[in-house]
């Protein structure tokens, strides 16, 4: 009985406050703040992009930290950047991951970016202009990465994250230019693109772009290109594999649509963890 009295004398108290409130004007709304935003105008592309930034407490704790930077096509706020920033930022609080730079590229025409050539009348549907990724990876090198390294304190250290029509550009890149970025991150990688030729590819491109080899973590979906995953994930040789540089996930429990969040956050956890693979 005097469990309830006391419920019922809070209860009281509260309400009153509440009554008290709904007698004052509400506070002004102010933006909610969890990185920066700059615009770029691209010659390459002929357009002006939109990039977005998290930066990690510790760089603003720091005037001297330098920091790596994880670099994400489809990094819109409307796209993956909000998620995947938000992993970046709970895996170094946790200390499952280093602290990284993480910088979001906005999309424009998502499809003509992320996609290289293809003698495909399938794949030449999908948009009205495809086969862009040359010039996407142009822009990345010569105009992207000379702004952030300007704007901000980096390390040497770069990687790169994507997903789907992204993680087929991720891969497009490792084979074609493997020494843009450290760390390649592709999961559910669009590689039915072209006919499967990248994959098809890979270990005489491996070869061609000899050693050091990249780090490499590839995850698919019971929804994603398994086979041409497993081809690419043995491309590197036995070695990579035992050695820990190339890994391959399959996720058999997530499908096209989930994959990416946990195979990020077991990417990070496996690549990223503290005291692996820096580079200064």
């Amino acid at each position: 009985m005097q469990y309830l009295r006391i419920v019922v004398a809070t209860m009281a108290v509260a309400l009153a406050g509440t009554a008290g409130v709904r007698g004052q004007a509400p506070s002004p709304a102010a933006p909610l703040v969890m990185g920066q935003t700059f615009t770029l105008d691209s010659k390459v592309l002929g357009e002006t992009r939109r990039i977005n930034v998290y930066l990690p407490p510790a760089y603003a704790d720091s005037a001297t930290l330098r920091l790596p930077v994880l670099y994400m096509p489809d990094g819109g706020m409307a796209e993956d950047f909000l998620h995947v920033a938000g992993l970046v930022q709970v895996s170094v609080g946790n200390g499952t991951m280093r602290p990284f730079i993480l910088v979001g590229i906005e999309n424009t025409q998502r499809r003509r970016d992320l996609t290289g050539p293809t003698t495909s009348a399938e794949d030449k549907k999908i948009a009205p202009k495809v086969g862009g990724s040359a010039a996407f990876r142009q822009f990345i090198r010569e105009e992207l990465m000379p702004q952030v390294k300007q704007r901000y304190r980096t390390t040497a250290e770069t990687a790169i994250v994507g997903e789907s029509l992204a993680g087929l550009f991720v891969v497009e890149t490792l084979l074609l230019e493997p020494k843009l970025f450290n760390t390649y991150l592709a999961f559910d990688p669009s590689l039915w693109w072209n006919n499967g030729q990248l994959a098809a590819q890979a270990a005489s491109l491996v070869r061609a772009a000899g050693k050091p080899l990249p780090v490499v973590y590839l995850a698919t979906s019971s929804q994603g290109d398994l086979k041409a995953t497993r081809q690419l994930a043995q491309a590197a040789g036995p070695e990579a594999t035992r050695t820990g540089a190339w890994h391959y996930e399959p996720m058999p429990q997530e499908t096209h649509a989930t994959i990416y969040h946990p195979a990020a956050l077991k990417a990070f956890r496996t690549v990223f963890k503290p005291g692996a693979g820096k580079v200064n």
